[in-house]
């Protein structure tokens, strides 16, 4: 939804509660609303009370009213009781955005009824109404988790072969000089039991994966190890990661693997395109922006990652989702020059990427908030599925892993490193 005249004014309250130590138990089955790193976090809980929608081949940027608009003109309406004054207590918005301007998905901002927080030991509830309506949510109880499930999942419209012969496509394009690197995806398409419990999904995810940002929002559920943007008292720092390598089968072999990933030109060139395409976004709205002289390997449990650190003052009062129109698609997910690499991706990627590789995460009322960008993940439900229908008894599902494409690239090894990306949310859906 999106105000064209008055926008609604909404009554927040905070309060400090007893700690909660987990957090998922408090929302709901079927469509739960989270967003968590190490135990810590924000899940919403209820129906949703305000927000904004923008669908259909208009992006995030472009729409009539933005979304960044949309936020403040709540926010400036908005009365807001919040004591306990943590990152992520008020006025908060979970959002989930579409890749493309072109995608038939939608953009979404939630504003939940309730939110439950966690943050440094301290637990508290936001509740969210309307003005002159009372509040619907008062007591709030975790409620039991239902049985474990699995997901039927197989090739979708970009199988092995066909991925193979979409990076040669790509391999033809940075020849002819169309781009200098683009970023192909394929997928994987499914079904999940109708009744299926997805806080198991959410669960699985943050418990093994710790340092990644896990969330569910309009049930697109993943666990991204990239920071698109975090905003915080007027600061903002943002991860990059680009160049990867399967993590080795024993210390030996791991420590090889690290070392390659950190010498390799192609991933070395691959990471620095991706790392000025932030520092060029960010570069207008800032002061003192910094970013290391040279990136590290970041380990997580399945992959080894070159990323860079890049933090900086804000200079302009821009919020989360100011920063997050200026920033994607970057070269990360997209490629370089971005706008000719998405014209590839439109050419060469036979689907709709929907919210895929797009920004997903949360803003406060001040401005702050914290996002990443929808890696490892899938969408279930909600938003179309290629080739399969919802029905009594399942629930579609897509899932999409992606490899940057720069000169030199071997499509046997982007597939492999696709194989990789792929691994964290199809094992935790089987």
């Amino acid at each position: 939804m999106s105000f064209p005249h008055r926008p609604p004014q909404l009554v927040v309250e905070t309060r400090e509660i007893d700690p909660i130590d987990d957090l998922l138990a408090f929302t709901d089955p079927r469509s739960p609303l989270a967003w968590l790193r190490r135990g810590d976090g924000i899940v919403g809980v209820g129906r949703m009370v305000a927000g904004f929608e923008q669908g259909g081949a208009t992006s995030i940027a472009e729409a009539p009213l933005s979304a960044a608009d949309t936020w403040r003109a709540l926010c400036a309406e908005a009365e807001v009781d919040d004591p306990v004054g943590l990152h992520g207590t008020g006025l908060v918005a979970f959002g989930t955005l579409v890749f493309d301007s072109r995608s038939a998905a939608s953009s979404r901002l939630i504003v939940p009824q309730a939110i439950i927080g966690r943050r440094d030991g301290r637990s508290w509830i936001t509740r969210i109404r309307a003005a002159g309506v009372e509040a619907s949510v008062s007591a709030l109880d975790p409620v039991p988790y239902g049985p474990y499930w699995s997901a039927t999942l197989g090739p979708g419209a970009l199988d092995p072969e066909g991925y193979q012969a979409a990076v040669r496509t790509a391999l033809d394009a940075i020849a002819a000089g169309e781009v200098e690197k683009v970023v192909l995806a394929r997928d994987l398409v499914g079904t999940v039991p109708a009744r299926a419990d997805l806080r198991r999904l959410v669960r699985a995810l943050a418990t093994g994966y710790l340092d990644t940002w896990t969330f569910a929002v309009d049930g697109l559920i993943g666990a991204s190890p990239e920071t698109l943007v975090t905003v915080s008292g007027g600061e903002v720092t943002a991860r990059v990661l680009a160049g990867t390598i399967p993590r080795g089968a024993d210390n030996e072999d791991d420590d090889a693997a690290s070392f390659r990933l950190v010498h390799s030109g192609k991933d070395l060139d691959e990471h620095q395109y991706a790392v000025q395409s932030v520092l060029d976004a960010l570069e207008p709205h800032t002061t003192s922006l910094r970013a290391d002289d040279e990136p590290f390997a970041l380990e997580l449990p399945n992959l080894w990652h070159l990323a860079t650190d890049v933090a900086g003052d804000i200079a302009d009062h821009a919020s989360a989702l100011d920063l997050v129109a200026a920033l994607h698609p970057t070269a990360a997910v997209a490629g370089t020059p971005t706008d000719a690499a998405v014209e590839v991706i439109r050419r060469v990627e036979p689907f709709d990427r929907g919210r895929y590789a797009g920004p997903v995460g949360w803003v406060d009322a001040s401005g702050d908030g914290e996002w990443a960008i929808a890696l490892r993940c899938a969408q279930i439900g909600s938003e179309p599925v290629r080739g399969f229908a919802e029905s009594s008894d399942t629930i579609p599902v897509v899932a999409h892993a992606g490899a940057g494409i720069v000169a030199g690239s071997d499509p046997e090894t982007e597939l492999l490193e696709t194989r990789v990306k792929f691994r964290p949310i199809v094992d935790a859906l089987a």
